[in-house]
């Protein structure tokens, strides 16, 4: 059974002329009268049948009761502004985004801070798999996914078109001559082929060319270290001109040679069969909002 507690309000007249040593200041910190103060100390004396404070003419001193009575009051009254405090505290909404590792990488983390600045409440936790999510099961809530926009089960908001072109350094395009043929090639192999083929093979056919003439070279299993590869110089790649975008603005990469393939497109997926939470539509209204205002990457040779 809980104990009888005497009333708050005599408590925090009471803590605050402990703390203070002085009825006049807690009257003042409190916005009461001192006479006020007194008397509800005064009752909290009665109710504990014992005296909590020597009084003296300009000051007043605690006894030991006063004493172990301040430390408690002190730090229940600490608790539970804490406690008051986390309470009116606006809930933060967690939002779990997933994409795969490349966009996450090349195109959404250097964006994030600008996310965060924007929409402090919302803490964004970025999934980055290649493999589908069950959106409608709550897996995730909301997926960047890289095709032509037709999902079952979900609802797909266009987010950005794609092409893919020839890149390399401008190191190694001063060393290579135009003979497509004779270039150092970079491949990587996609997790699940896209019905759109977008490969040194596919390249081959637009150009003329047989695809075996473009078959050899350093293979990579994930688009991001195909493009680093390239950076450095390891040789010609095929790549997305969406997620070397930062690279061809400060001339990391430039176009090696046309034509350019039209790749697909990356869509925002959410689920479609379960309530979305205000956060997530607010996170898929800033990831469309970012690519539009976003101009098209260079293209140029």
């Amino acid at each position: 059974m809980t104990s009888r507690l005497p009333p708050l309000s005599s408590l925090r007249a009471f803590e605050a002329a402990a703390r203070l040593r002085s009825f006049k200041k807690a009257a003042e910190e409190l916005a009461v009268t001192a006479t006020a103060i007194s008397h509800r100390i005064r009752v909290l004396e009665e109710d504990l049948e014992r005296p909590l404070f020597v009084r003296k003419v300009r000051a007043v001193e605690l006894t030991p009761d006063g004493q172990t009575l301040l430390t408690a009051t002190s730090s229940g009254l600490q608790t539970i502004a804490a406690a008051i405090e986390q309470v009116r505290r606006p809930r933060r909404a967690s939002i779990t985004l997933s994409t795969t590792p490349a966009f996450a990488t090349k195109w959404l983390v250097p964006r994030l801070a600008a996310f965060q600045a924007a929409h402090a409440d919302i803490d964004l936790h970025i999934h980055a798999s290649n493999l589908p999510v069950d959106l409608n099961a709550g897996t995730a809530d909301l997926a960047i996914r890289y095709g032509h926009g037709h999902y079952e089960g979900v609802s797909a908001t266009l987010l950005l078109e794609d092409h893919f072109a020839p890149v390399a350094s401008p190191a190694l395009l001063a060393r290579i001559g135009q003979d497509a043929g004779q270039w150092p090639l970079i491949h990587f192999d996609w997790h699940r082929p896209p019905p759109v083929e977008l490969t040194w093979s596919a390249w081959a056919r637009h150009t003329g060319r047989s695809p075996a003439a473009l078959s050899a070279g350093i293979r990579y299993s994930e688009e991001s270290h195909a493009i680093q590869a390239a950076v450095s110089g390891q040789g010609v790649a095929l790549l997305s001109l969406l997620l070397v975008e930062d690279e061809l603005r400060l001339g990391l990469l430039r176009i090696a040679a046309e034509p350019r393939l039209r790749g697909m497109a990356y869509h925002v997926l959410k689920a479609n069969r379960r309530p979305v939470p205000d956060a997530v539509s607010t996170v898929e209204a800033w990831l469309t909002g970012i690519a539009r205002q976003e101009p098209p990457p260079t293209c140029t040779a």
